[in-house]
C-alpha cells in the first residue's frame, strides 16, 4: 500500500495541475466537454454478478444524461478487480493519473474500499460505492468518500431479527467464510442472536474448498432452527445443497453477498426453495406503480434484455448523482465533492443525503425468498413475512 500511495505521488506530480487537462481530478477544468467517472469492482471473478447489476445501472444514467446533448458529457471507465484487493489498490492511481477520472462508483467491495479509498482519498476523487458494506468504512475520516446502502450491522441484525420473528427458534447456527464481508455479516447476526438470548453455535468455512461436509456434521449435531450463512452466493449455493441433501431442514438465510439466481442454480431449485436473502438494496421485481421506478426497469430491461438485479438501482443512482453534481458547473473531484454536500435527492432506490461522514441518513433492509425457484420481494424485514 505504501508503495502504491508513493506511486501515486510521483503521478500526480507528473500531471501537475495546471487545469489544462478537460478531465483533470484536482485542478479547474475550466473548458471541458467530458468528464470521466470511473466504475471499480469485480466484472469478471466469481462474485461478478453482484457487481455488473450497478455498473449497469450508472452506465444507464449516463447514456441517458449524454442523450440530452448537454455541455458536458459524462463517459464511464471500468476497472475491473476480479474481487482482488491489491488490483482495485493498482487500478486506483492509474484512474486518478492516467485516466484523470473526477469521481469513482465503487469499489463494490469492502475489501477493495479498504484498499483503493485511501489512494482515491489523496487524490481528491470522490468516491460513491453502491455496495460495499462493512462499518468501519465510515470511520477512516475520509471526506471524499460515500456509501448508498446500509452497513453489515444493520444488514446481518435485520435478517437475525426476521428469522426470530418468522421461526421462534430455540437455537441458531451462523456459518461464514474467511472474507472480511463474510466475517463482519456472520458477526453481526451472530451477536443479534445471542443478544436475543438464543443459544446459537458458530463455524467458518473456507471458500476455495468445495467440500463442506465437516461443516454439515457440526449443524446436523447442533439441530437448529434457523441457519444465518455470511458469504457469497459463489460457495453459498454448494453449501445450502450439501446441507439440504445432509437431511438439514432449518430456514437457511443469507445477506446480500448470496442474493442472486445462482444462488438457486448452484444448490438446485428443490434445495434452495425457502431460502431467505436480505439486502440493504431494493430490486424492482415485476410491473411498478410508481412513475419514476416504472421508467427505469422499463428501460434498464429495454437497454440489457435482463430485469434489474441486485444494486442496480444503487448504480443508478449513484450515477444520477455525478449527473447533477455535473450539471450544476462541478467537473473537478474537489467541486463535484463540494456539491454532494448539500445533495439531496428521492432516488430509485432510497432517500439520498449523505452525512459528514458519508453515510446515508437513513437506511433500509429488504428481505426477499425463494419461492418456486425464483426470488420475490417480500418487504422491508420489519414487516415482511415467509410465504412458505
Amino acid at each position: 500500500m505504501l508503495a502504491v500511495g508513493a506511486a501515486l505521488t510521483v503521478g500526480l506530480a507528473a500531471c501537475g495541475s495546471s487545469g489544462s487537462g478537460s478531465n483533470s481530478g484536482g485542478g479547474d477544468s475550466g473548458s471541458a466537454t467530458t468528464v470521466k467517472i470511473g466504475f471499480m469492482g469485480d466484472l469478471t471473478g466469481p462474485d461478478s454478478a453482484i457487481v455488473i447489476p450497478p455498473k449497469n445501472g450508472a452506465m444507464l444514467a449516463f447514456e441517458e444524461y449524454n442523450a440530452t446533448n448537454p455541455k458536458t458529457k459524462i463517459e464511464l471507465v471500468p476497472y475491473d478487480t476480479q474481487g482482488k484487493e491489491n488490483q482495485a489498490a493498482a487500478l486506483a492511481p492509474q484512474a486518478i493519473s492516467k485516466d484523470k477520472v473526477v469521481g469513482m462508483i465503487g469499489p463494490a467491495f469492502s475489501g477493495e474500499s479498504e484498499a483503493a479509498d485511501p489512494i482515491l482519498e489523496q487524490g481528491k476523487i470522490p468516491s460513491l460505492t453502491p455496495s460495499a458494506t462493512r462499518p468501519t468504512l465510515s470511520q477512516h475520516g475520509w471526506k471524499f468518500w460515500h456509501r448508498m446502502v446500509a452497513t453489515d450491522e444493520f444488514q446481518g441484525k435485520g435478517v437475525a431479527d426476521f428469522m426470530i420473528k418468522a421461526k421462534t427458534p430455540k437455537k441458531a447456527y451462523v456459518i461464514n467464510g474467511k472474507k472480511a464481508y463474510s466475517v463482519g455479516i456472520g458477526d453481526s447476526a451472530f451477536n443479534e442472536f445471542k443478544a436475543k438470548g438464543i443459544p446459537t453455535e458458530r463455524d467458518q468455512i473456507d471458500e476455495a474448498s468445495s467440500d463442506f461436509s465437516s461443516t454439515v456434521t457440526k449443524v446436523k449435531a447442533a439441530n437448529p432452527d434457523v441457519i444465518f450463512y455470511g458469504g457469497y452466493y459463489s460457495e453459498g449455493g454448494k453449501l445450502l445443497k450439501q446441507l439440504r441433501d445432509g437431511g438439514v431442514k432449518a430456514l437457511w438465510a443469507s445477506g446480500d453477498g448470496s442474493l442472486d439466481a445462482q444462488l438457486i442454480s448452484g444448490a438446485g431449485a428443490a434445495q434452495a426453495e425457502g431460502a431467505v436473502l436480505a439486502c440493504p438494496c431494493f430490486i424492482p421485481f415485476g410491473e411498478q406503480s410508481d412513475p419514476k421506478l416504472k421508467s427505469f426497469v422499463d428501460n434498464y430491461k429495454k437497454k440489457y434484455s435482463v430485469d434489474p438485479a441486485i444494486y442496480s438501482t444503487e448504480g443508478y443512482d449513484a450515477a444520477q448523482a455525478f449527473v447533477a453534481a455535473v450539471k450544476a458547473g462541478n467537473t473537478t473531484g474537489e467541486k463535484i465533492n463540494e456539491f454532494f454536500k448539500t445533495y439531496s435527492a428521492d432516488g430509485v432506490s432510497k432517500p439520498i443525503k449523505w452525512a459528514d461522514n458519508g453515510e446515508l441518513g437513513s437506511t433500509t433492509i429488504h428481505i426477499y425468498e425463494v419461492v418456486q425457484g425464483a426470488l420475490q420481494w417480500l418487504g422491508k424485514s420489519d414487516e415482511a413475512t415467509l410465504k412458505s
